[in-house]
């Protein structure tokens, strides 16, 4: 494989990380049974929140690493906030989801932006790339996955902890009983609500480490209007075409990363092709596939496959949400 090619790979996976820790938290949130739909407002702020911390820390003199792991907590913090403030609305306040999340949206980007001013467009700390020992001699494989910045690491474990997590261990059970039948959960002793302000707060820890993937790496610094806008929607749609399992959201943001690529290549070539609708191939190519995904499209598809295979296809496409997602638990 040649340089550029490899080259080209290693772009996708860097630019996809936001989108990949993004989506990540919000597959936990959701798993939970809460939809945080305040994720493209919470992107632009912990982002705005954590370059700022991270550069007034390197403005007083303190070390890049420590500046950077300032950044990284304090747009956590953010993201967990924001998280917190859903949780409260939807789960204590038994409020519509859609609209809390919906509203907190709108207020935090605008937030962002009026609070960011005086740091647009400032040159500031970013994460350098690290190569792991002996997985970055690996042939072609260790230059695509293996030379890259910490965050990108921590995309890897969350992908696989989550997962893990998820549909191997008994908490992870019930974390899922929390978003299937809630009220299962609770007849075995568990505390449903105070379950899902943990996992709806930390999911959203999680995102506004995404934010900090964005000003501290990919989008370096910050600008008004952010250069992340939108992609707060686009990790919500890629939880929908991930089926809510780790491994497929990881598949949907590499794609619309890959997509984007292509978009960028066909820019670079001269192409005549309108620069807008250019722009706009990796949101109608995730339109696509999430009408597909959500139609009975690809059911009607799976008919062509031999009946011995058919039920395995739909266990690996399995698009259905939580049964229980958006809906308050009461007690009885």
């Amino acid at each position: 494989m040649n340089q550029e090619l490899i080259n080209t790979f290693n772009t996708i996976i860097s630019n996809a990380t936001p989108l990949v820790i993004a989506a990540l938290g919000e597959t936990i949130t959701e798993r939970a049974g809460v939809i945080n739909l305040s994720l493209d407002g919470s992107l632009a702020l912990s982002a705005m929140g954590g370059f700022v911390a991270a550069l007034t820390a390197q403005r007083a003199g303190l070390p890049l690493p420590l500046a950077l792991a300032i950044g990284v907590f304090v747009a956590m913090l953010i993201g967990a906030l924001v998280a917190l403030l859903i949780a409260f609305g939807s789960i204590t306040l038994k409020q519509d989801q859609v609209a809390i999340g919906f509203v907190l949206t709108l207020l935090c980007a605008d937030l962002a932006q009026f609070l960011g001013q005086a740091y647009t467009r400032q040159p500031g700390p970013i994460f350098p790339n690290i190569s792991l020992p002996i997985l970055s001699e690996i042939p072609t494989v260790g230059r695509i996955f293996f030379f890259h910045d910490f965050l990108v690491y921590v995309s890897y474990a969350l992908i696989f902890g989550i997962w893990y997590w998820l549909f191997r261990t008994r908490g992870g059970l019930t974390h899922r009983a929390l978003g299937e039948r809630p009220e299962a959960a609770f007849a075995r002793g568990f505390a449903v609500n105070r379950s899902r302000y943990f996992w709806v707060v930390l999911g959203g820890a999680i995102v506004g480490l995404a934010g900090a993937a964005y000003s501290l790496n990919v989008k370096s610094g910050w600008a008004t209007p952010p250069s992340m806008r939108g992609d707060g929607w686009i990790a919500l749609a890629i939880v929908i075409f991930g089926g809510w399992h780790p491994f497929r959201v990881v598949l949907g943001a590499y794609l619309f990363s890959s997509l984007q690529a292509v978009s960028s290549a066909l820019q670079r070539s001269n192409t005549q092709i309108p620069l807008v609708l250019l722009n706009g191939i990796p949101w109608v190519m995730m339109l696509i596939t999430l009408l597909i995904v959500s139609s009975g499209a690809l059911e009607r598809l799976l008919m062509i496959l031999p009946k011995s295979l058919q039920n395995r296809a739909r266990a690996i496409l399995r698009s259905d949400p939580p049964k229980a997602l958006g809906t308050p638990f009461e007690k009885d």
